[in-house]
């Protein structure tokens, strides 16, 4: 069983003899891409042409987050992992707007000393998508939307969302009963600095509630510090953000000529578990 569910009909999706081709039993085929993923993002379901990311802002965030500026954060998560799931317990894992991969490459690679992993990760970008499975081939990348996630019912046992936008009845559909959700959400002076720069006040950053309806919060964290990233960096921070669009040439100018900025990165880590319905 490929875990896999048919975008355009909901069915199951199986792999052909060849390996290079699945196929649902009403004729609907997807083909393997070359670099190793799957497009299950129908053309129907597109709203732009290249939806998601750029590769320009794909390539700023590699820098970023090669750069190591959030590791701390990455390490939580990993920590996270190992603290609340069943050692030696292969899982099936889902990385949510995976991106490029950095995510889950890190949990991979925190964990496998004690837990393997079935790694799976899904982003609307396709270029994106196409980095991550070269960097990491024994993984499974697709590119499909959040919004229909293509995978079968109560597929996966942990599921990570980093910063991405999800839907609520998807994430409960493929997780198991009682499997794990693992969110991070900005926390309360998340890039205050960066901010300064485009608001005339800055407020705190409204907490989101500790866990979704229809789950129970197992463990929270909160990781808190300052990365001093150099001009290129802050630059590659400001297009990762949801107010990037506000900040005019002006204001970039502004950030990248700081002689020296200290940021605070502020997180929020959640983990919760699907309630088993009665």
């Amino acid at each position: 069983m490929t875990g896999y569910q048919c975008p355009l009909c909901a069915t199951a999706l199986n792999v052909q003899p060849l390996g290079k081709q699945y196929a649902c039993q009403q004729g609907h085929h997807f083909d393997l891409a070359k670099a190793g993923y799957l497009n299950l993002l129908p053309v129907q379901h597109k709203h732009t042409l290249e939806p998601g990311d750029s590769k320009p802002m794909l390539l700023a965030r590699r820098e970023f987050l090669e750069a190591g500026h959030y590791a701390q954060m990455a390490t939580a998560l990993t920590m996270m992992i190992i603290n609340h799931s069943p050692k030696q317990q292969a899982l099936k894992f889902l990385d949510v707007g995976c991106g490029e991969g950095y995510y889950s490459r890190s949990v991979a690679s925190g964990v496998a000393d004690q837990i393997p992993l079935a790694l799976h990760g899904i982003d609307i970008a396709k270029f994106a998508v196409a980095a991550a499975a070269k960097k990491q081939p024994d993984a499974h990348f697709v590119v499909a939307s959040s919004n229909r996630l293509p995978y079968v019912n109560q597929y996966f046992d942990l599921l990570l969302r980093v910063f991405a936008p999800s839907n609520a009845h998807e994430v409960k559909r493929v997780l198991k009963p009682s499997g794990l959700l693992l969110m991070v959400t900005p926390g309360p002076r998340h890039l205050w600095q960066l901010k300064a720069f485009i608001y005339p006040e800055v407020s705190e950053h409204a907490l989101e509630p500790a866990a979704p309806d229809g789950f129970d919060c197992v463990a929270t964290e909160r990781i808190h510090y300052e990365i001093n990233p150099n001009r290129t960096h802050r630059i590659a921070l400001l297009q990762m953000t949801p107010f990037a669009w506000q900040a005019n040439p002006d204001v970039q100018q502004a950030i990248a000529a700081s002689e020296a900025l200290a940021i605070e990165v502020d997180f929020c880590i959640t983990l919760a578990r699907r309630k088993t319905e009665t």
